[in-house]
């Protein structure tokens, strides 16, 4: 028997098809326990260019730090409002807006306290692979000792953190490639 080699297939943006039933622009409910964060931005290429048929995938811990899987063994409070995850899309401009609690610290490798952190998935047309990324809060004092965050070069980390602005609305771009401010993203 011969196998013969498929074609690659791009992330998108068939995707808006199927999945549209999981967006969601607020990731809470009114009984989720936490800080509500404004997450706003958006996604661009390395021209700076509008990508308007992205979507972000958000996962993370709870306000205590605590992940809704069952591999999160850790001992704290589990939020039986909150999910952890949703989908959220982006407009004809490219731009996005989500609401979800500010996560608390999670367990890292070797002992170590990864500060809070959301984790994104990028989809969009021409990605044969989605993108992992993560969005930091500035301020927050944990994020000089985050593993993750100090194996990234100290002129990239800004690409990573989100800032607020005077109406407390954290922002935070999406730059797919091409110049130095292009988001970092990582491998798994």
């Amino acid at each position: 028997m011969t196998l013969n080699a498929t074609t690659s297939h791009t992330v998108g943006p068939y995707y808006h098809i199927g999945l549209t039933w999981l967006n969601r622009e607020d990731l809470t409910v009114p009984a989720t326990l936490g800080e509500r964060v404004a997450i706003s931005g958006q996604v661009v290429d390395g021209n700076g260019d509008v990508v308007n048929d992205a979507m972000l995938e958000v996962w993370q811990a709870n306000a205590a730090g605590k992940y809704d899987h069952p591999e999160d063994e850790q001992e704290k409070a589990v939020d039986p409002h909150f999910e952890g995850f949703g989908r959220v899309p982006v407009d004809a401009e490219g731009r996005f807006r989500f609401t979800t609690i500010k996560p608390g610290s999670v367990p890292g490798l070797a002992g170590t306290t990864q500060a809070p952190h959301l984790v994104v998935l990028v989809f969009a047309r021409g990605l044969v692979k989605h993108l992992l990324t993560r969005i930091y809060f500035e301020g927050e004092a944990l994020n000089g000792d985050d593993p993750l965050l100090a194996c990234v070069p100290a002129e990239r980390r800004s690409t990573l953190i989100a800032k607020a602005d005077a109406n407390g609305v954290h922002q935070w771009n999406v730059i797919l490639q091409g110049t130095d401010k292009e988001t970092v993203f990582f491998d798994y």
